[in-house]
């Protein structure tokens, strides 16, 4: 099944070809994409044609220590969103984004929580990264609060991109949430 990482509740697996209705069907929902596009839907066709085979892709690129991965409810096996751990395209492999979109029935359950907690854990402790940054929208608290729960804190404001100026809230900008292996070292219990 190409499990990549298992919590108590998510397991997390590569994404397959035959996925790309999982992933319209996310993109779909308008309040999934509400900080994102403005709550428009990505296209199928862009879903099908590129998103999909960069995620693919991006499993060969690094060798399936980073990527996208679709999330799963280890006891229904229920879909409910993906998680990425990643570098950037050419970037170095010890400073990774970390960054989640889940289905609305999945909200509020605490999933991205533990299993962005789970992610840091692997990166600091298996994968040799040594930062792990995040970015968010400046409205968008829940995601906010997930960062800061698992121990991040902002390192800068950012400016809205210019495909993202119709979204609300887009005067406001956003907010580049960090934490690097030292950080996260001396947060976990019995830490000194």
């Amino acid at each position: 099944m190409d499990t990549y990482l298992q919590t108590d509740r998510v397991t997390l697996r590569r994404f397959r070809a035959e996925d790309a209705d999982l992933l319209v069907e996310l993109d779909s929902d308008p309040e999934v994409m509400r900080y994102l596009s403005g709550g428009a839907p990505t296209a199928p066709e862009v879903v099908r044609d590129q998103v999909l085979p960069s995620l693919l892709v991006g499993y060969e690129r690094w060798a399936g220590a980073f990527g996208v991965f679709a999330a799963y409810e280890s006891a229904s096996d229920a879909f409910v969103g993906w998680f990425c751990l990643r570098p950037q395209r050419e970037g170095p492999l010890d400073e990774v984004e970390l960054g989640y979109r889940l289905r609305r029935a999945a909200w509020g359950s605490g999933y991205a929580t533990e299993v962005c907690a789970a992610l840091l854990a692997r990166a600091f402790t298996e994968l040799d990264v040594r930062v792990v940054r995040g970015e968010t929208m400046a409205l968008n608290r829940a995601s906010q609060r997930v960062m800061e729960k698992v121990g991040m804190a902002v390192t800068r404001t950012l400016g809205t991109p210019e495909d993202m100026l119709a979204v609300e809230g887009a005067e406001l900008g956003g907010y580049r949430y960090e934490i690097t292996r030292d950080q996260w070292e001396q947060q976990q219990p019995g830490s000194a």
